[in-house]
Order: structure tokens, then C-alpha cells, then sequence
């Protein structure tokens, strides 16, 4: 049970790094104030994203079996945070075939890791 929270935590984690990075990439596109300052948007949102990829790469690394898992769990993550952001502050939608594909891929990784024992 201890090795179930602890991969939900670093969900977490990962989910919380990949908003801040997700501000930081993309946020000119959509706040004219951001197209200009990309040393403070770095500043801002890069030092916080960081430090949530550390700890939810800490926290997965030793129940998930070591780095690839960890990674993998990171990447898969990001298929949560992205689409939904892109929505609702681009308006790009995630319904294209192409990126459906990719959002249920990153589910299955999402499952393997959690369930595969």
C-alpha cells in the first residue's frame, strides 16, 4: 500500500512539474505580457517544475524498480496536464485522431506501470 501512494504522489508531482512547464512554454501564446519576458518566465515557473520532476522521480524510483519506470510515469503524466491546458487557453483540441491515439498510448503506460506486476 505504501508503494501505491507513493506512485500517486509522484502523479502528482509530475502532474503539478508539467503545469509549470506547460506555463512556461506556452504562456506567450497566450498572454501578450509572456511573449516578452521569457528570462522571468523561466525563472518563474522552471526552478518549481523542476523541483516537482525531482520529487516525483524520488518517490516513483524505487516502486516502480528504478529510472525507466520513474521516466516513463513522468512522460505519461504529461498526457493528463497538456490536453486540458491546451483547451482552455489556446482552444486547440485534443480530439484529433492522431493525439487521441497518443493520450490512450500514454494511459496504457500510465496502467502498465501502476498494475504490472
Amino acid at each position: 500500500m505504501k508503494d501505491k501512494a507513493a506512485i500517486y504522489t509522484s502523479i502528482l508531482f509530475f502532474g503539478i512539474g508539467h503545469v509549470f512547464t506547460w506555463m512556461n512554454i506556452n504562456a506567450q501564446f497566450r498572454w501578450e505580457y509572456w511573449s516578452r519576458r521569457p528570462i522571468l518566465s523561466c525563472c518563474l515557473y522552471a526552478i518549481p517544475a523542476m523541483l516537482s520532476f525531482w520529487y516525483g522521480t524520488r518517490l516513483a524510483y524505487g516502486p516502480l524498480n528504478g529510472a525507466w519506470g520513474a521516466r516513463l510515469l513522468g512522460f505519461a503524466a504529461s498526457y493528463f496536464v497538456f490536453p486540458a491546458m491546451t483547451y482552455f487557453f489556446l482552444g486547440e483540441s485534443a480530439f484529433e485522431p492522431k493525439t487521441l491515439a497518443c493520450i490512450v498510448l500514454s494511459f496504457c503506460i500510465v496502467a502498465i506501470q501502476l498494475f504490472w506486476k
